[in-house]
């Protein structure tokens, strides 16, 4: 592989007792950027430099779990993970932060936003669905269970894992380019990143364990996800060809999030900041220029 010079520095932050690595860049207020399944903070590589140069400190964590990050076997709760945030946030010595969330990390983020309102100055989610209305759909719209399939396949235990882990993980490298509309956006040498992390040990069972919890956690009454109303501007950016997430999770979602901004994006699949990155750029800085407490 080409190695270029990187704009962005390495570094570990000790959090709700794991050991974290995130990639950091500029100076401001604080902007922390959450990956998804089975991606790392490389999803990001063009978003980084970009809201750097706009005046913000960007962080891209490596979830719990993921890339360099520790893989413990337990701690893939929900609240646990957002104790993993809150312990960024607070351990680079900020008080609040922009929270932008892809799928899973998008999930954390209206988490977040939920259950942490004082620190979140905005939210930015892209192609991940409101809890309420996944749930929504799940239970009245037969496109969507149909495209949820591998949450179900998900929560086999052991058998996913070798699948996906076979061939150093060749089908996760399958899956991110057959999933694409801009297969352009998934050289080889990307595809390689991400079967890279995902054949470090223990590295598949952990990202699969955010899967496996949250179908457990659902079954148990104390663990069902309050829906608060989210009171942070908001935008949402989606990507109008994903093949998991259906456009209906876009819609109704005012009762739940009163100040927000919904923005599809055509010719894009679910993987919106990699596939269409200069719109993506260019909405966040227009969202992060006019929404304000």
């Amino acid at each position: 592989m080409t190695h270029i010079a990187q704009p962005w520095q390495h570094a570990h932050i000790l959090s709700n007792g794991v050991r974290l690595h995130y990639v950091t860049q500029g100076s401001g207020p604080l902007i922390v950027l959450l990956h998804g399944f089975p991606e790392y903070w490389y999803s990001w590589r063009f978003q980084i430099p970009f809201l750097a140069e706009r005046g913000f400190r960007v962080v891209a964590l490596d979830l719990r779990g993921y890339n360099e990050s520790d893989k413990p076997r337990r701690g893939y709760r929900i609240s646990s993970l957002l104790l993993d945030i809150v312990g960024l946030i607070r351990g680079l010595g900020y008080e609040q932060a922009t929270i932008v969330g892809h799928d899973w990390g998008g999930v954390l983020a209206w988490s977040f936003a939920a259950s942490y309102p004082a620190m979140t100055e905005r939210l930015i989610v892209l192609n991940a669905p409101h809890p309420a209305a996944y749930m929504r759909e799940l239970r009245s719209n037969p496109e969507q269970r149909r495209k949820s399939w591998y949450v179900f396949f998900f929560q086999i235990p052991w058998l996913p894992e070798w699948v996906l882990g076979r061939k150093h993980a060749a089908l996760i490298g399958e899956m991110l380019y057959r999933s694409a509309v801009q297969k352009e956006a998934f050289p080889h040498e990307v595809l390689m990143h991400y079967r890279d992390a995902m054949s470090k040990p223990g590295a598949l069972t952990a990202a699969l364990n955010y899967y496996r919890t949250i179908m457990r956690s659902q079954l148990l009454p104390g663990e069902r996800n309050k829906q608060v109303v989210i009171s942070a501007p908001t935008l949402l950016l989606w990507g109008e060809q994903d093949s998991a997430l259906t456009l209906n999770l876009t819609r109704g979602l005012e009762p739940w999030v009163p100040h927000l901004r919904v923005q599809t994006i055509a010719h894009c699949g679910h993987w919106v900041q990699q596939e269409q990155p200069e719109v993506v750029n260019d909405a966040m800085a227009s969202f992060l220029r006019t929404e304000c407490h």
